[in-house]
């Protein structure tokens, strides 16, 4: 794969990494150990700003909550990018959590972070399929809807 080829194909997609929005200390956004890279959990910023503040199942709409789900997982590859100084690095992506602020009676947390999944796919291609999880949460930080984390597996 030659050098720039995800972003190449980030702006096929017409896809715009906003980040990185590092974490406060004592945190690191990625952390890359023996092969693989973690993120820390990506809440929908653009510009700094959330942009999708609440529940799923109360005052945000499962589609909302798609979007949003997308803007983290942009998020995510922002900080991986800027760790890894290149996506291209990227050889697999393995596994996304997704949580999800949810009402008590909500239960489509895998609708909402399909928008991160498919994302990783699209940009990715089969190297972008994964596994999952997706959890329904009482609360995210700053009233975020939805908060993602990716670890990916990195060509040396």
């Amino acid at each position: 794969m030659g050098e720039g080829t995800i972003r190449a194909r980030l702006d096929e997609l017409g896809l715009t990494l906003h980040g990185p929005h590092p974490p406060h200390d004592p945190l690191d956004a990625v952390v890359v150990h023996d092969g693989v890279a973690r993120t820390s959990g990506q809440l929908p910023r653009i510009d700094g700003k959330l942009t999708c503040l609440g529940r799923l199942g109360d005052t945000v709409t499962v589609e909302e909550g798609r979007q949003a789900a997308a803007v983290c997982a942009l998020n995510a590859l922002a900080v991986l990018e800027a760790a890894l100084g290149s996506l291209d690095r990227v050889e697999r992506v393995l596994t996304v959590t997704g949580f999800v602020s949810s009402a008590p009676d909500f239960h489509e947390q895998p609708a909402v972070v399909d928008g991160a999944s498919t994302v990783l796919a699209d940009v990715f291609g089969e190297a972008g399929r994964h596994t999952r999880s997706a959890i329904g949460v009482a609360a995210l930080p700053r009233d975020g809807a939805v908060e993602i984390e990716v670890t990916v597996a990195v060509r040396s």
